[in-house]
């Protein structure tokens, strides 16, 4: 990470690894489904239509938290939203040991979606308050490597807690983790003005760019209604771009041990090191995403060029899942996977940062949730697609298909609508 000068201080740091593990939590409790579906659907005999809207239920339930939780969190603050945020996806995610068909499924994971569309809206809202500007993508992908660190961590915990006590089991282990976070949030976060251990040069340094923001955002320092934010040409493009690719990292989190079951044989206590190396190597995504539109940033590059040049990267290193339906060999499979989970974490730590460059801080938990919200939509309706694919199909050629070109079509969505300078 890039620290200027070391008498600056690197307090801010702590705040990151706070939300990198949140992150990891987030990301371990949505995982638990995905790697349990086989062993799950045996034993309560859930069709692949079920599974589908099953999920649709947690992304339908994201899609609704995100309506409402950025604008809860802009008025109540990051550090009491995001606690309560965790307690009730936990909880949920505990839920799930008690449900016995599609419908005990689908209502935990409505809640479980509820709380966790939480996670990013908070996460980014923090993020802008420690950071300035030219950290932001290089801190977001650091904290956003934490769902990839979740999916990793994920297989293990539950292929082990599986085996030795049963299914029901792995879902209270891993929901009782955020109640253990919960607890180390409210202690130890707090506003940069509020941190006594927060050196003054630190400070000036989190807060260098109040001065320019206050006199080049749309709406001026106030922020903007949520009509106001709507009806913002940057605010078109981000929600088309997300509406569009956003559900293909979902379909790679709960369908790939699906997929590797049907297509190469693979049963749950193999499913471990691919699903390692896929989550591992997209770990590194997010940060090398971050890290390209902040070096270009540092080497002169303006804020929107730097952040686009990044996107495009990324958008083109997901192409080559077309060719996945014509591979034979399931190592040369999750190595496309891997490169696609890689270059979607870069994806986000870019499109997430774009929010925190075009809108001021008090509107960046809304309209981060804003943005989510049509990515969740797409998330929805994509998920009962894909399930009513595999039903009718059984193959998942044309999910490969589309998913291939999904963050090109993003991209040209935000080169159409993103002005060519934001507030910075």
């Amino acid at each position: 990470m890039s620290i200027e000068n070391s008498k600056i201080g690197h307090y801010r740091w702590r705040v990151i690894a706070l939300l990198f593990f949140a992150t990891t939590i987030n990301y371990i409790d949505r995982q638990v489904l995905g790697m349990l579906k086989p062993v799950i659907t045996d034993d309560i005999h859930i069709s692949e239509a079920d599974y589908g809207y099953i999920v649709s239920a947690f992304q339908a339930a994201y899609a609704l938290g995100l309506l409402f939780i950025g604008r809860i969190i802009d008025k109540f603050g990051t550090r009491i939203s995001y606690a309560v945020a965790i307690v009730v996806w936990s909880l949920a995610g505990c839920f799930h040991a008690a449900a016995r068909g599609a419908l005990g499924f689908g209502m935990a994971r409505f809640f479980l979606g509820l709380g966790e569309s939480a996670n990013f809206p908070a996460a980014i809202k923090a993020t802008a308050e420690w950071f300035p500007v030219k950290e932001r993508a290089l801190a977001t992908g650091i904290f956003n490597a934490g769902s990839n660190i979740g999916a990793v961590v994920s297989p293990i915990i539950v292929t082990y807690v599986t085996v030795a006590y049963g299914w029901q089991m792995a879902f209270i282990i891993t929901g009782a983790l955020g109640i253990v976070w919960m607890f180390f949030w409210l202690a130890f976060y707090k506003l940069p003005k509020d941190a006594k251990k927060l050196t003054k040069e630190e400070f000036d340094y989190i807060n260098q760019d109040e001065k320019k923001a206050s006199t080049e955002t749309v709406e001026g320092e106030k922020g903007m209604s949520w009509m106001q934010l709507i009806r913002q040409r940057a605010s078109i493009g981000i929600c088309l771009a997300r509406f569009v690719c956003d559900w293909v990292w979902w379909f790679f989190l709960f369908w790939t041990p699906d997929f590797m079951e049907k297509t190469y044989g693979v049963h749950i206590q193999e499913m471990v090191l691919p699903l390692i190396v896929i989550y591992t190597f997209s770990s590194f995504g997010g940060i090398t995403g971050g890290y390209i539109s902040s070096k270009l940033i540092s080497m002169g590059k303006s804020v929107s060029f730097s952040r686009k040049a990044g996107l495009l990267i990324c958008a083109l290193l997901v192409v080559p899942v077309l060719l996945i339906p014509e591979i034979d060999s399931l190592w040369v499979s999750i190595a496309i996977i891997s490169l696609a989970c890689f270059a979607h974490q870069g994806w986000a730590s870019n499109i997430y940062t774009v929010v925190s460059d075009y809108y001021p801080k008090q509107n960046v938990a809304t309209m981060t949730s804003i943005s989510s919200f049509t990515g969740s939509i797409g998330g929805v309706l994509a998920a009962s697609f894909v399930g009513n694919v595999l039903e009718i199909t059984g193959s998942y050629f044309i999910v490969f298909m589309i998913a291939g070109f999904a963050y090109l079509l993003a991209w040209c969505c935000l080169q159409l609508f993103l002005p060519k300078k934001s507030k910075f």
